[in-house]
This record gives structure tokens, C-alpha cells and sequence, in this order.
């Protein structure tokens, strides 16, 4: 019985688990630092085991992964070389949801040499929206069609019903990872005009979108679109923009959290008797007689009661609270505040969006708008929409390498019909469906 070793049993990791558990005959390694949660995963399934294992332990990561047929690493992505390392020296094809580092892309040719596949970027946002572009890409440039446009926005927001708060937002995946996204750079291409935009000068660049069955909210953009000029070999296209979805108002708060200085890390703070107004007075610099919401108003250049200020009130971070005794930098002062008030209550689900638009002209002259739309929802009490989307993915693709099915060697990520066709087949299968919306057009749109 061929094996599958699983890395890591974070909070998206139970549908991969049980996936592989319920759907295919393979048997399933759980590893992890706390093995509890990967007992949990497991649920005494005959063919599944588990192992307590810490990334440090290099010696024991050897011989389970000489011992399985496929690694999916679950792990924080600065261990996925240190693992994709591994696996060539042993042989073995390793899967991963993470976006590949350069680092990782430098065993291209290592990988093809020893016909080893490392496969990356195969989860939600990356993932599901390569292998959705591709589909549809693919099927235009078959008929001889030019891509002139393509866009993808993507986001993991409470569903409608819970969206309650004045942020718009409640974590489902690893907080500080969506509060680092909000400080990394962004290109794109716009009409024909590249933009450069660098960390947090993202939010200058939000967009309005209404979406069918979900409404309005805003996107802004995401990390380096134009590679995807060549990984998606579209080199004629005059627009291409990838883009994060939130609901309403997060754009506008989190560009006033960098502004202010709680998204860093290279800042120093001594938490001793600090309180959040205390280091909000700081950075405002203000005495402590001054009125902070008026101050904060002021430095914004916005009224007292604008909403931006309504949300840092609610949150906590005016009052005179005191700091965490483990808070070092400024970015962990404000994750304390928001993992208390931003989080699911029982019985509250959270939903997935991710939409592709493609503008092809086609060899007579017409063109067509192509729109793929995923609309997902957390199931109460089982799992959450972003976890079933970001590894089932994986999961899938696992089981295609363990049945022969992917002939494929070398860093890839699913852009290839191999992968993404039955990838995306199974996932319809499994009830995660892109819905498909073409318009054409007789003349220049």
C-alpha cells in the first residue's frame, strides 16, 4: 500500500487528512509537534497514524520520508527547501500550497535531472485560480484567440450573516500572515501601463466590485501580477491584476494601522507599563492630556466620527489597557487585540471568493468576456470554506501522483492540463464549483 506523509496539522490541514482517509486506498502519515491535533484529524482510520515530530529533527524527517511514496508539507513556508531537499536526495515528490521562493524555483533543475516532481502552489490563492486561469486560457488560445485582458481577485471573508464587526473581517487562516500580506509590494498591468506599487501604497489602489449573491466590496492588489505574462503564456495581454477581496473599510484601516506603525516588525517595544493609548499617544505624538480620539482624527485627516475611527476604538487599541507582557514589536501589540475580537463565534461560517475574468478576441474579430466565479462556504461544526479550499487542492494532487497519473518532473505549479483538468474535475466532484459566465462582444468592449 503505497503511502502519503503529511507535514504539519495546522488549522487548514483536516480535509486533506480526510480526504486521503475517505477517498482513496493509500495510507496517511500525520506528522506533527503536537500530535494531539493530528490524532484528532486522524480519528483512529485504520490506514492513517500519526508521529510527534518537530522541524528540527532532521534525522527523523529522513526516514518518513524515505518511508512514504509523496510529501505534502503543511509546514510555514521557510521549510519547504529544507523538505523539497530531502526529497531529492530520497527520490520523492513533494506537493505544497505555498508560493515558490526562489530559493525553491533553484532546484528546477535538480528536480528534472533526478525526475523528481516538486509541485507548489496548489491550494486556493495559489492554486485554484492558477489551474481556473489556465482552464480557461487554454481553451481560448485553442482557437487561435489573443488574451487581452485577465483578472483575479480572490479573499477569505466571514460569510454575510457574520459579518458583525466594524472591520469586516474575522480570521480563518494564520493572522500574522494576513497582516504581513498588507506591507509586501504590488505590480500590475493596467491598460497597457505597468504600476509599481511599494508595501502599503497598495490601498491606494482599491477597487469598488459588486459580485452576484455576495455585493459590494473592495479589491486591492496583490504581489506581483506581471510574472504571470510568462506562467501563463500570455505575453500579448494589456491587462493583468491580481487582486485581495475584503469586505468594505478593511482597505482604509489597514492603510492607517501602516501609516501609524503596527504593521512592523523592525521596531523594538518595551511592553513594561505600556498601555495601547500609551503607545498610540507615541506614535501620535501627543501628551497625555490631549484628547487621543481628536488627535488620531487629525493625523488621519478625517472627521472624529469617521468609521476608520470607529474602528480603532472598537478595537482597543484607544484604551488604556496594558499591552501583553510578550508583546516586542508593534505588529504583535495589535495581533493580540485583533485574535481576541476578530474570530469566529460558534455557529458562524466563513466564505470563499475567487473570481477570474479573461477578455479574449477571437480569430473573426469578436470578443468574449469569460468569467469563472467560486462561491464557497465553511460548514458549521466541520470545517471552514478556506480550509477545504486550500487542501483539497493538495490532497487531490497527491492522490493523481500516488496512482501514476502525473508524469511531470522538475517545480511546476498547476499550470499544466495533467494536473489542473482532473484537479479541478475532482473538486466539482466534491461539490466546489466554478461557475462560468461568458458575454461576447461584436466590437472593441
Amino acid at each position: 500500500m503505497k503511502q502519503a506523509l503529511v507535514l504539519g496539522a495546522g488549522l487548514v490541514t483536516r480535509p486533506m487528512v480526510r480526504y486521503l482517509l475517505e477517498h482513496t486506498p493509500f495510507g496517511v502519515t500525520v506528522a506533527s509537534r503536537t500530535e494531539q491535533k493530528a490524532i484528532a484529524m486522524v480519528q483512529g482510520h485504520p490506514r492513517g497514524r500519526t508521529v510527534a515530530w518537530t522541524t528540527d529533527d532532521l534525522g527523523t524527517l529522513r526516514h518518513m520520508i524515505q518511508d512514504h511514496d509523496v510529501v505534502i508539507s503543511m509546514l510555514p513556508h521557510g521549510f519547504h527547501v529544507q523538505v523539497a531537499r530531502l526529497c531529492l536526495d530520497l527520490g520523492k515528490p513533494l506537493v505544497t500550497t505555498s508560493y515558490v521562493s526562489p530559493e525553491m524555483k533553484a532546484l528546477d533543475t535538480e528536480a528534472r535531472q533526478r525526475g523528481v516532481l516538486l509541485l507548489n502552489e496548489i491550494g486556493l490563492d495559489p492554486g485554484i485560480d492558477h489551474m481556473s486561469a489556465m482552464r480557461t486560457i487554454d481553451h481560448y488560445r485553442a482557437q487561435g484567440a489573443r488574451i487581452l485582458s485577465f483578472e483575479s481577485h480572490c479573499g477569505a471573508l466571514p460569510a454575510p450573516e457574520a459579518n458583525d464587526n466594524p472591520w469586516g473581517y474575522k480570521f480563518s487562516w494564520s493572522p500574522k500572515g494576513v497582516l504581513q500580506a498588507s506591507t509586501r509590494a504590488a505590480r500590475f498591468l493596467r491598460n497597457g501601463t505597468i504600476y509599481e506599487v511599494k508595501g502599503v501604497e497598495i490601498f491606494d489602489h482599491v477597487e469598488t466590485h459588486t459580485l452576484e449573491d455576495v455585493g459590494t466590496v473592495e479589491v486591492y492588489p496583490n504581489r506581483d501580477s506581471l510574472q504571470y505574462r510568462d506562467l501563463y503564456r500570455i505575453p500579448e495581454v494589456h491587462t493583468l491584476f491580481r487582486g485581495t477581496v475584503r469586505w468594505p473599510g478593511w482597505a482604509e484601516s489597514m492603510a492607517a494601522l501602516a501609516h501609524l506603525g503596527y504593521l512592523t516588525e523592525e521596531e523594538t517595544i518595551d511592553p513594561q507599563g505600556l498601555t495601547y493609548a500609551g503607545f498610540l499617544r507615541r506614535k501620535l505624538e501627543v501628551s497625555p492630556q490631549e484628547d487621543l480620539r481628536r488627535a488620531l482624527a487629525r493625523r488621519l485627516g478625517v472627521p472624529e466620527d469617521a468609521p476608520v475611527i470607529e474602528r480603532f476604538a472598537w478595537l482597543g487599541l484607544l484604551e488604556e489597557a496594558p499591552v501583553p507582557e510578550d508583546a516586542r514589536t508593534p505588529l504583535d501589540l495589535l495581533l493580540h487585540l485583533m485574535l481576541q475580537k476578530l474570530k469566529y463565534r460558534e455557529g458562524e461560517r466563513d466564505m470563499v471568493i475567487l473570481q477570474d475574468i479573461v477578455v479574449a478576441e477571437l480569430p473573426d474579430g469578436r470578443r468574449e468576456r469569460h468569467e469563472s466565479v467560486l462561491l464557497d462556504f465553511g460548514v458549521v461544526g466541520k470545517e471552514t470554506a478556506v480550509a477545504r479550499t486550500v487542501s483539497l487542492p493538495a490532497a487531490i494532487a497527491a492522490r493523481l501522483i500516488l496512482e501514476g497519473r502525473v508524469s511531470l518532473t522538475g517545480v511546476w505549479i498547476p499550470t499544466h492540463p495533467e494536473i489542473y483538468e482532473p484537479v479541478l474535475q475532482e473538486l466539482q466532484n466534491l461539490g466546489t464549483i466554478m461557475r462560468e459566465k461568458v458575454e461576447t462582444f461584436s466590437a472593441k468592449m
